[in-house]
């Protein structure tokens, strides 16, 4: 009752303004409401993330917006810098601190773009990095993690090719003809042109792979076997999946891989860029604090029922803790013209 009142008092003060809100969206999911209010407000939002409470905080540097913002149903934060201004930072980074072991991407909570160094990045690199981030002033800042920043491609034991083994993403199909196919990430697809399971049996073929830049590829079944839209939590269950979505900073997410099987954690960044230590890069990704070990490339990144990611690497491991990047699942479902089931 006192939340229906709430949201009626803002749309009454929205219309007041000369805004428009609707019901639909006032009572949307959190990722949902995210993507409409990020389209509504443009160059007004800074980013948003959802709070300790479930609810979505959305960043903007007006309080014009922050009314439309409130009339939705999110919790609106004025903030300094604009979504421009931290991409411009962002495109700083991207330009002149490509340097193997970092990653970048921008933090609406703090309303900076937060800079990672693994432990490989010391001497005259972690210097030239320093020097690159405090030339930004106060829209980024620096932070070491264990570890060294690298693809999880050892270990495993769900699908298995080249020499390697990692872990399937999500069972996918084509629209209107039902053809089956995987996904799972792009430098497990380098690796190899068809997958077998532990027991030796081909069961897919390459179609496309997509490393580095991105992180996805799709391989397409060839054999008989069971595919279910489902993920395995590795403890006698599954997960049906029923959607892909994008996520939320602050959003509890879970990832299942081969070597380590179920863990959970947060989404701490968006369109966030990873340089690895083999000097590849990868951007766009979704940062995560969820440990992953070799083998658990390629595995889905989900939360409750909808798909969100397949696992790219990361750093540390899941007895120390850790963090992670996946790459956007819907990304990898437009790319092939594909979708869960």
């Amino acid at each position: 009752m006192g939340r229906t009142a709430t949201l009626t008092l803002a749309a009454v003060a929205a219309l007041a303004a000369g805004l428009v809100v609707s019901a639909p969206i006032a009572a949307a999911a959190p990722d949902q409401l995210a993507r409409t209010l990020g389209a509504r407000l443009g160059p007004a939002s800074a980013g948003s993330y959802v709070d300790d409470g479930g609810r979505l905080v959305v960043t903007v540097t007006d309080t014009t917006a922050a009314r439309t913002a409130t009339a939705a149903g999110a919790r609106a934060r004025i903030v300094k810098h604009s979504a421009a201004t931290l991409g411009a930072s962002a495109g700083v980074l991207d330009r002149t601190a490509r340097i193997p072991g970092t990653s970048w991407g921008v933090d609406p909570v703090t309303n900076q773009v937060v800079v990672s160094a693994d432990a490989t990045v010391t001497g005259p690199a972690l210097a030239r990095l320093k020097s690159v981030v405090d030339g930004l002033g106060d829209t980024a800042r620096l932070e070491r993690t264990g570890g060294a920043f690298r693809p999880a491609i050892t270990g495993g034991d769900a699908i298995l090719g080249g020499g390697v083994r990692c872990s399937l993403g999500f069972n996918v199909k084509t629209p209107g003809t039902g053809t089956a196919y995987l996904l799972t990430a792009g430098h497990c697809g380098n690796a190899t042109s068809t997958w077998s399971t532990s027991g030796g049996q081909v069961v897919a073929s390459r179609v496309g792979a997509s490393f580095p830049g991105n992180d996805y590829a799709l391989f397409r079944y060839t054999a008989d076997v069971s595919r279910p839209g489902e993920v395995n939590l590795h403890n006698g269950t599954r997960r049906d999946i029923a959607r892909a979505g994008d996520p939320v900073v602050g959003q509890t997410v879970g990832r299942s891989g081969s070597t380590t099987g179920f863990h959970r954690g947060k989404v701490t960044g968006l369109n966030v860029t990873v340089n690895y230590v083999d000097g590849t890069t990868v951007t766009g990704m979704i940062g995560t604090t969820v440990c992953v070990q070799g083998g658990d490339s390629g595995g889905p990144l989900f939360a409750d029922t909808t798909a969100l990611g397949l696992t790219s690497g990361g750093s540390g491991d899941c007895t120390s803790g850790g963090r992670s990047f996946h790459q956007p699942v819907t990304e990898a479902l437009r790319a092939y013209g594909v979708a869960v089931y």
